[in-house]
């Protein structure tokens, strides 16, 4: 019972489990994305610079955020479009395999997340916040956008993209997954989102399986083309009511799989 209401919907599986089991989760998948292959830069190519312009950056106001936290960020690729309107780049990343040390000539400095999450960057630091498609690899998802409003300035935005259906059955090993990876439901994405002191100035549905299978006969890296995320988004729309967590049916995964929230933190 408890699992069908992860399954379902109702509830988001890790984010309310014990101290000992966050530190398993996390210990589990600090070096889960570059082991799935992006620890080799020879080979590692960034997809999404499209969706992330469209979806994202071009709706951020035209002004400078001196300080910008990427949260996740790898190499810091998909910091590339804004790093020019700043002067410094933190990465908050738990892997020891990425080391970049600037993008577009902008420092970069790395650091890790504290126990069980915490960033250690001071209140109010940050100017603009960049997370895409890392929090559905966090247990305690709550906590950690608690602790992106508190480091983020008052009018700050965060950007967000995240998975928003199950990616099947995370009781059972995955092809291409991390063992502990779970989308995020919308409806407790929004939740707590609004809990954290943030208000949502857009949020778009993205990523329709279906028509990227198709496109990727085509075009490996689908989210660097304009064209095809624009296509991409048309259809995830149209397609918005078929949206569910957890599909059991073909004609259930024919529905946008991520959301993309621009968010900003307002005055109290």
């Amino acid at each position: 019972m408890i699992l069908n209401s992860y399954l379902n919907g109702v509830e988001l599986y890790g984010d309310d489990l014990s101290l000992d089991e966050i530190d398993q989760w996390y210990e589990d998948e600090k070096e889960a994305y570059a082991n799935l292959g992006a620890s080799d830069r020879s080979t590692y190519v960034y997809g999404y610079h499209a969706l992330n312009w469209i979806h994202g950056y071009r709706h951020l106001p035209k002004r400078r955020f001196e300080h910008i936290l990427g949260v996740g960020s790898a190499y810091g690729d998909e910091l590339t479009p804004i790093a020019a309107q700043s002067s410094s780049i933190t990465i908050l990343d738990p892997s020891s395999a990425f080391d970049s040390t600037n993008i577009a000539n902008v420092p970069v400095t790395y650091c890790k997340p504290l126990l069980r999450g915490q960033i250690n960057l001071p209140d109010a630091s940050q100017d603009l916040v960049v997370c895409f498609g890392v929090l559905h690899h966090i247990p305690n998802v709550s906590y950690t956008l608690t602790e992106i409003e508190r480091v983020l300035k008052v009018d700050g935005y965060f950007l967000l993209r995240e998975p928003i259906v199950s990616m099947g059955d995370w009781t059972y090993p995955r092809p291409n997954l991390t063992k502990h990876e779970r989308g995020i439901p919308v409806k407790i994405m929004r939740k707590m989102l609004l809990s954290a002191g943030f208000s949502i100035h857009r949020e778009n549905y993205v990523d329709f399986p279906a028509a990227v299978r198709v496109f990727r006969l085509f075009r490996k890296d689908v989210f660097n083309s304009a064209f095809l995320t624009w296509i991409d988004a048309i259809l995830s729309w149209i397609f918005i009511w078929n949206l569910r967590y957890h599909a059991t049916k073909l004609h259930h995964k024919f529905r946008p799989t991520s959301g993309f929230w621009v968010l900003k933190k307002e005055k109290k």
